[in-house]
């Protein structure tokens, strides 16, 4: 491992903090998420402003070191870390600034996205974003960014207007439509290849009234889960766009708010969330709440980032995750058949399956408007192994590798970046399908050297 001594001139001439392996808080510092993740980088330099990324961009070119870059920390893989590497940590840039006027939201690299529902929020607004408020802003929106809103308002790359970067030369530029509009292209969707984002320019729509929404969980036994998987594959899509729900296979967590009676039981649960007028809640919720014998309909007027932080403290960071995903087109009675078994199977209490809506204002964006190029309507789906204690690391591992392989053969090919864990080159040009191609061009123009490649990586074009 390289030197403390050698990052003492990075360390003179940043505001943050650097931290070193000698150092306290290191430890800490390098932990990510998912606990399943232990890796030892050489350095981790807490930025606080651009200057302070540009000088660790610059400093590991010059050294040859490895670059990682961590916002949230919350990627499945927990490629914000990696051994031997400069961690460029972004979490202490969270500055939120609203524009109620223009309805925009500038948000820094470093910001979560319970900081910008907070902020946002205030004045009656959001954008989409994700269904965990603790989130990193810049991990989910350059993955693509699927949500709640996604329905209604597409993904958050549909609403992302503008992105502050440093790019490997250690320049900063900023990209649009107008400037540099091939990265800003690649920004929307192609992860972190293309640089350090270190801010989000983002459009916000009014929702519900003054921010307030009607959503919540319905709970079904898990008996009952392919009838209702069944009924909301068709129901769906007939629903106004105000109204969205993703759908899971899960365990009723021990505590309240669900009463005591189903605790430990598993079920069948979609979450809905309606961001229309109030006065038309009632019809468009009618056939959700009179459909079938739930176990619990728990639907009700919120503020939207009580529902987008509703299930955080259920997943702390620090549990032990192994993540498998795939877009799916149609959720087939051969998919169905597969849901139920595995269903059945879960093996600990915070082990689930979630399959969320990929339609309305989302699927009208043409496939190659942005690198996000699963647009053809669907649902993006992830099979997450996750418990508390390592010991238990090998049975959430397997369990949801089998799950993956007896519902792979259902999908449509590739899966969402943001839930990829190591998977090899042929599962990342699947992830993108016919955008690859001009991907690895626009990576070849701004990183052609490749340093930021501790993520879901797209290889430079040859020359």
């Amino acid at each position: 491992m390289t030197t403390t001594l050698t990052f003492e001139p990075l360390r003179a001439v940043l505001r943050g903090d650097l931290i070193t392996p000698d150092r306290d808080g290191y430890e800490q510092a390098r932990a990510v998420y998912n606990a399943m993740i232990d890796r030892r980088p050489a350095a981790v330099a807490r930025c606080r402003d651009a200057a302070d990324v540009v000088a660790c961009v610059r400093f590991a070119r010059e050294h040859g070191l490895e670059v990682a870059v961590r916002g949230g920390g919350h990627n499945a893989g927990g490629l914000g870390v990696w051994d031997d590497a400069l961690v460029v940590d972004l979490s202490p840039m969270h500055s939120v600034t609203v524009d109620p006027a223009s309805h925009t939201v500038r948000v820094d690299g470093g910001c979560t996205w319970g900081d910008v529902d907070h902020a946002t929020v205030a004045f009656g607004m959001a954008t989409p974003s994700g269904f965990l408020a603790s989130t990193g802003v810049g991990g989910l929106t350059l993955g693509g960014g699927i949500g709640y809103l996604s329905r209604r308002f597409g993904l958050t790359v549909d609403n992302l207007l503008a992105a502050d970067v440093v790019l490997a030369d250690g320049s900063l530029v900023r990209a649009d439509e107008n400037t540099h509009p091939d990265l800003f292209w690649a920004l929307r969707g192609g992860g972190g290849n293309f640089g350090v984002v270190i801010s989000f320019t983002f459009r916000c729509h009014d929702i519900g009234e003054a921010g307030v929404i009607i959503g919540g969980p319905v709970l079904y036994d898990l008996g009952d889960a392919p009838e209702v998987m069944r009924w909301y594959r068709e129901l769906l899509p007939s629903l106004p766009e105000e109204l969205s729900g993703w759908i899971c296979v899960m365990t009723v967590p021990p505590a309240p708010p669900f009463p005591e009676e189903i605790w430990g039981r598993k079920a069948c649960g979609i979450v809905w969330c309606y961001t229309g007028p109030h006065e038309d809640a009632d019809a468009a919720l009618e056939p959700i709440r009179s459909h079938g014998t739930p176990l619990l309909v728990g639907i009700g007027p919120m503020p939207f980032n009580v529902l987008q932080s509703a299930f955080d403290g259920l997943y702390p960071a620090g549990l032990q995750w192994y993540w498998r995903a795939d877009f799916f087109n149609e959720i087939s009675d051969a998919a169905i058949d597969v849901h139920a078994q595995f269903g059945a199977q879960l093996p600990t209490g915070h082990s689930t399956m979630h399959l969320y809506p990929i339609d309305g204002a989302a699927a009208r964006v043409p496939d190659d408007a942005t690198a996000f190029a699963y647009r053809d309507g669907g649902w993006a789906g992830v099979i997450v192994g996750v418990d508390p204690d390592p010991g238990n690391a090998d049975v959430i591992t397997r369990w949801a590798k089998d799950y993956w392989e007896h519902l792979h053969p259902t999908s449509a090919g590739g899966a969402y970046v943001n839930f990829m864990m190591d998977e090899g080159q042929d599962r990342i040009r699947a992830a993108y399908r016919g955008n690859y191609d001009r991907l690895a061009q626009v990576k070849h123009r701004y990183d052609p050297n490749n340093l930021f490649h501790v993520n879901q990586n797209i290889q430079p074009a040859a020359d």
